[in-house]
C-alpha cells in the first residue's frame, strides 16, 4: 500500500504573503467567486487528517464556532499539553515522530493547513510530499510569508498548473525526495 503523502495545501500573495500585517486575510476576498472553490471540495475529500499550527488555529477558532472538518481527525503543534476536542488533537511532542506515525497509518492524504511556521519546521525535517499553492493576484509588500528565511531548498517537480478567470493561478508541485 503506498504510504500517505502530508500535502501542504494553501495560498499565498504573489510576493509570497499567507496574510497581511495583523493576521488580515481580506486579499483572499479578491478572488471569491460564487460557485468557485479552487478545486478545495476535490482536495478535501482526498484527505482524512489534518495538521495545523496553534496559530492558524486559534485564527480559525476566532472566526468560526468549531473546527471545521469534523469529519477529519486534526493535529494542532503547540509547544502546550492541551486536552483533546473530539477529533481535535492537540499535539507538543516530536513533529517527526508524529509525521512518521500518521504516514504509516492505513488512510487517506493528510492536509497541512499552515502556517509558515509549521510549514517551515516540515521542510526542515523533510515531511511535505506535495505543495499546491493558490497565487492570489496581488502584492502585499508585508505580512506573514509562507517560506521564512532560512527554509531549506528543494526542488520541486510541476504536476499541474491552473488558471482561473479571477486571476488566480493554482499550483500543484511534488518535491523531490532527498533520500
Amino acid at each position: 500500500m503506498p504510504e500517505r503523502k502530508l500535502i501542504l495545501y494553501i495560498s499565498a500573495s504573489l510576493d509570497g504573503y499567507i496574510s497581511k500585517p495583523g493576521d488580515d486575510l481580506s486579499f483572499l476576498n479578491l478572488v471569491q467567486v460564487d460557485s468557485e472553490d479552487y478545486g478545495y471540495e476535490a482536495f478535501v475529500d482526498s484527505v482524512d487528517t489534518v495538521i495545523v499550527g496553534k496559530r492558524t488555529y486559534d485564527w480559525v477558532m476566532n472566526v468560526v464556532d468549531e473546527f471545521p472538518l469534523q469529519d477529519k481527525e486534526a493535529y494542532v503543534i503547540t509547544r502546550k499539553n492541551l486536552p483533546s476536542i473530539g477529533n481535535t488533537h492537540f499535539y507538543s511532542g516530536d513533529l517527526s515522530e508524529l509525521i512518521e506515525r500518521l504516514k504509516s497509518m492505513v488512510g487517506k492524504n493528510i492536509y497541512c493547513d499552515g502556517g509558515s511556521q509549521l510549514v517551515h519546521e516540515l521542510l526542515k525535517i523533510g515531511a511535505i510530499d506535495e505543495i499546491i499553492l493558490s497565487v492570489i493576484p496581488v502584492i502585499l509588500g508585508d505580512g506573514i510569508q509562507l517560506f521564512k528565511h532560512g527554509t531549506p531548498e528543494r526542488t520541486l517537480s510541476l504536476i499541474s498548473s491552473k488558471n482561473f478567470a479571477s486571476g488566480l493561478v493554482q499550483l500543484h508541485y511534488s518535491l523531490e525526495n532527498e533520500d
